[in-house]
């Protein structure tokens, strides 16, 4: 006798494991005797039976992020359960948009939707409309990973558009290989990075100066107070806005138009972010590009749904020859 969860288990592996073997044993019927359809039939059973019988209880804190699975801007939106030690997917959309996030809401329920105290998410204006509407009791944190990551992107812009124009006016070449001396974070360069990093120091390029006020933006994260926090965010942006340095008065001007939302990072005590978000889209992805054989999202749904959903399997077993 051999569980029937266990055997979609070794099937699923095969369908969505190396797609070049796989499609070859699955094809031969020499080990399991039967086609990438019975197996997508198999899991697609199995995933309805556990997303019937999960139990949605105790869920306090949302994750909520898109992820490409396909080329062409094909998006997929994700909801997770990030409120205990146990982390787990809830909700596959396709798309990016409001009707998808609004789908993965419904899936939910208003009662569930009702007892959020906490949701985690980036900026995209489509997420914070629906949030805004349906978790109107929760409190919404932007959290300080997709914020910074939007200061590293204004720096490479500032430093590339530099170089060039060094490298057009005849200068010395002195941003050359100092992308990621300006990128990383002190602590984590290498010695022959902070050396060069030091060397970049003596020089006034606008690329030093944007690092310098990125560097000093870090001080925000170790406030407290909500109030306080925001009057540095306040003084900061202020003189930002005065220099001359556009992508990141850019990032300003984001910060400014999210001032709330971002303080709620401080009114959650900074203890719930979104690592454990990116923690599991590194999962999504490992399994999406797994299953590059199947080509629909609905598939790609299942794989997704039946590997990080945490579904219950059947106690029923069943006798495979």
């Amino acid at each position: 006798m051999v569980r029937w969860q266990e055997f979609v288990d070794d099937e699923i592996s095969l369908v969505f494991g190396t797609l070049g073997e796989a499609v070859e044993l699955a094809g031969s019927g020499d080990d399991f005797q039967t086609s990438r359809e019975s197996v997508c039939r198999s899991v697609e059973h199995a995933v309805d039976w556990g997303m019937a019988h999960r139990d949605l209880s105790g869920i306090t804190v949302l994750g909520i992020d898109e992820i490409a699975w396909q080329k062409g801007h094909k998006y997929l939106t994700l909801i997770y359960d990030i409120s205990g030690g146990v982390k787990r997917l809830l909700s596959v959309t396709e798309d990016r948009t409001e009707p998808s996030l609004r789908s993965g809401f419904d899936s939910l329920g208003a009662s569930i939707c009702e007892g959020i105290q906490f949701v985690c998410s980036d900026m995209w204006k489509p997420y914070l409309t629906v949030i805004g509407e349906r978790l109107t009791e929760a409190v919404h944190i932007l959290d300080r990973f997709h914020i910074m990551q939007k200061f590293g992107k204004a720096l490479d812009e500032i430093r590339a558009e530099e170089s060039k124009r060094l490298q057009r006016d005849g200068y010395e070449a002195v941003l050359k290989k100092s992308r990621w001396c300006l990128l990383k974070r002190p602590e984590n360069l290498t010695d022959h990075q902070t050396v060069r990093l030091s060397e970049l120091m003596k020089y006034n390029l606008r690329s030093v100066r944007a690092y310098l006020l990125r560097e000093e933006f870090q001080r925000f994260w170790e406030y407290v107070s909500p109030y306080w926090a925001g009057k540095f965010l306040d003084e900061w942006t202020g003189r930002v806005m005065r220099s001359r340095l556009e992508p990141l008065k850019k990032v300003a001007r984001t910060l400014r138009s999210h001032r709330e939302l971002i303080l709620n990072w401080f009114r959650a005590k900074g203890e719930i972010s979104s690592r454990a978000v990116e923690g599991l889209n590194n999962k999504v992805k490992l399994v999406t590009g797994k299953s590059y054989g199947f080509r629909t999202a609905t598939v790609a749904k299942l794989a997704l749904l039946h590997n990080l959903g945490r579904l219950p399997e059947p106690e029923s077993t069943h006798r495979f020859c």
